[in-house]
């Protein structure tokens, strides 16, 4: 029976019926149940693609972190990415065991133990982060984990560090199966594309235990290393038992090959290639490195090893592949001998490690070695691309400068949260920033809206008068937004009031001063209206002392991630649920092309947290809804277009369905060349169309 050792199913709380690896949330409440074991922490080791996607979410601070961590616990009682789907294992010393006689391993409270139990299954409550290390990818940690009896452990050896020693215990079941393939193969020349030193040095003492000293491992390594040590350093420290290291670009792995091979021709057929390292490229160099009828081993499954399978298929390659990665019991004892063997080895490393700034280096090198770059957040500003990092550059530098500005970007870019970082970090912070959209300002109106007006004015005005926009703006900033709607005599009467600060009330014969900042906002790039006639020039430059272009989402999309994050986030915390993306679901959210921006993006994640039964919200569900959007954006509305009982012109029905794909193909894609591939169209026959339409 599968119960008959406890694995945690009385714990799982959602959704119930599954095991506690798979389920989204786990008891981890303190009390024990029979046949439970309580451990104090001591230092956590996270899975290497966990440990970065934290980071790169967090843009590498510290604080970010740890905050991220709590929260990923506090909402699953385990902490366990929903968006990499991995963990990692822990070391800490028994507290209490429930009914000890179940358990089959000589421990008792008191004893220092790794769990070599994924973290996906252990119900973990952390009271404090004292240390992220970011050589290691491990916290130093105090709190408790609630272990089973079928959970296995081994003791803690006191004369090896915690931290290569927890790493190399969460490789064990790979470090054992290279050793056992080496083994039955007896190859003499291994290639490991490895991620750090230490990871490297252990797979190569893994090949030295298995077929004696006459072997030759040549390493590969990614030439944004993502280690605090020069490369000169990586390869002193790991020779002899490595005994070339070459460092290439692995995003580009023809470039790479072509690279290696060039210095070492013996490197285009080798018989065994270890890949260590997760990122994408690394498989598709280790697939053309090995020899035909040779062996590709990777520490796991989620270094695209399916990735791997086609490059080798479509390379006409047979390659056998392993992935192995499960725990058996003599695995841990294995890889003690191992660290014993390197032992001086990874000391060294670790005294070179701490000579230097290991935050700084790594945030910086990890930041070129994937494909999301650093989160950032100014004043609540969430961002994630290169591309709105550098707009809010020059939106924290125009703040600073009490001069008019002009934000142009499509409709629900963000301008209003642009208007809010200049706003926040001006001289102005202090003081109003009155926000009028100008579209919803009658024309017979206006006057009075934003000069205000005397009592008696006109017919209907209230007793004592009332002030207009630029009074209630005084001292601070005038946020005019469709400003291009205003007719060209209100705007002869703004430009007035910009050049002189001074203005009547409607109906006044005193003249009112005012000191007011005016940011204008329009979605249409002002200098097309001017062009049209539709916009005063001398207004315009009066306007465009400084200017800032937000750009379309579909142009910053590593702003996707971090945005829905965000809005999963608030939207959660507003209706008192627990509900996340999965990866799947980001992906399609990644790829849409978000005519609305980040509107549409807001409204579209808010109906995803509605409308998903799930804690975690699937990609099918995403794309569901992704796919309204987009057949929304493209069909005609005729109840709209023509009035009841008026005869419908086939023609021109046809001719506004056409204009509106090929406007939608257009967005989407961006280029006419992408859009017509899109309709299957030849590029020449779309150009045209895309013309007749003025498009």
């Amino acid at each position: 029976m599968i119960t008959d050792r406890n694995f945690g199913l009385d714990r799982v709380m959602e959704p119930k019926g599954l095991t506690p690896a798979t389920a989204w949330r786990l008891d981890n409440s303190w009390q024990l149940h029979s046949g439970e074991m309580r451990v104090r922490l001591e230092r956590i080791h996270l899975e290497w693609d966990n440990f970065q996607q934290l980071c790169s979410s967090c843009g590498f601070d510290e604080e970010r972190i740890k905050a991220k961590i709590f929260d990923i616990i506090h909402r699953r009682g385990k902490l366990h990415n929903p968006f990499t789907k991995t963990a990692g294992v822990l070391m800490g010393i028994v507290d209490e065991l429930c009914e000890p006689d179940l358990f089959m391993d000589d421990i008792g409270p008191g004893d220092k133990i790794y769990s070599l139990t994924s973290l996906c299954s252990i119900p973990l409550h952390i009271e404090e982060i004292k240390e992220v290390d970011f050589n290691y990818g491990q916290l130093v940690c105090s709190g408790y984990a609630i272990l089973f009896a079928a959970s296995p452990v081994c003791q803690i050896k006191e004369d090896l560090s915690p931290d290569y020693t927890l790493a190399a215990i969460d490789d064990a079941g790979s470090l054992f199966g290279v050793y056992q393939v080496a083994m039955e193969q007896q190859m003499k020349d291994f290639v490991i594309i490895g991620r750090n030193a230490c990871t490297t040095m252990l797979y190569a003492a893994a090949v030295r235990e298995a077929v004696g000293p006459q072997y030759r491992v040549t390493a590969i390594m990614d030439k944004n290393v993502r280690e605090n040590l020069s490369h000169e350093e990586i390869r002193r420290v790991m020779h002899p038992l490595v005994k070339d290291t070459y460092f290439v670009d692995l995003t580009e792995p023809l470039k790479a090959y072509e690279e290696i091979t060039r210095k070492n021709a013996e490197l285009m057929s080798v018989g065994q290639v270890i890949i260590a390292e997760d990122i994408r490229g690394a498989e598709t160099l280790g697939v053309m490195i090995v020899k035909a009828l040779g062996t590709v081993y990777f520490n796991a499954v989620e270094n695209h090893y399916a990735e791997a399978q086609m490059v080798a298929e479509s390379m006409g390659k047979f390659v056998t592949m392993y992935a192995f990665d499960q725990y058996i019991k003599d695995y841990p004892e294995f890889s003690i001998r191992l660290l014993r063997h390197i032992q001086m080895k990874l000391e060294e490393i670790n005294r070179l490690y701490a000579k230097r700034n290991v935050h700084r280096t790594l945030a910086e090198n990890h930041a070129r070695s994937i494909l999301i770059a650093n989160a950032g957040r100014e004043d609540d500003f969430i961002y994630q691309s290169a591309v709105t990092k550098s707009m809010v550059e020059d939106v924290m530098n125009v703040a600073r400068y009490d001069c008019n500005v002009i934000i142009q970007g499509e409709t629900g870019v963000g301008k209003e949260k642009v208007l809010s970082l200049i706003h926040q970090n001006s001289e102005r912070h202090g003081n109003p920033c009155i926000k009028i959209n100008c579209a919803t300002i009658t024309e017979s109106l206006a006057e009075s809206e934003f000069f205000g007006y005397e009592s008696g004015a006109f017919t209907g005005a209230q007793a004592g008068g009332k002030p207009g926009y630029f009074e209630m703006a005084n001292n601070g900033i005038l946020f005019l937004d469709e400003i291009g709607t205003l007719s060209l005599n209100m705007q002869s009467k703004l430009l007035r009031v910009l050049q002189e600060n001074q203005f009547y009330r409607v109906g006044g014969t005193k003249q009112i001063s005012v000191n007011v900042r005016v940011i204008v906002a329009n979605n249409v790039p002002l200098r097309t209206l001017v062009d049209k006639g539709e916009f005063r020039e001398d207004l315009y430059y009066r306007l465009n002392i400084c200017r800032i272009d937000v750009p379309p989402l579909r142009e910053r999309r590593e702003d996707i991630i971090c945005l829905s994050e965000a809005f999963i986030r608030n939207w959660c915390n507003k209706y008192k649920i627990d509900k996340a993306l999965s990866p799947d679901a980001v992906s399609q959210l990644y790829e849409y092309y978000w005519p609305g921006n980040v509107r549409e993006l807001e409204n579209v994640v808010h109906r995803l947290v509605i409308s998903s039964k799930d804690e975690i919200i699937s990609g099918e569900e995403a794309a569901n809804i992704l796919s309204e959007n987009a057949y929304g954006d493209m069909r005609l509305n005729v109840t709209k277009s023509f009035q009841q009982g008026e005869q419908l012109d086939f023609h021109q029905l046809m001719d506004q369905q056409e204009k509106r794909i090929i406007e939608y193909a257009l967005k989407k894609e961006g280029t006419t060349r992408k859009a017509a591939s899109l309709l299957g169209l030849p590029q020449t026959t779309l150009a045209r169309k895309k013309l007749k339409y003025g498009l």
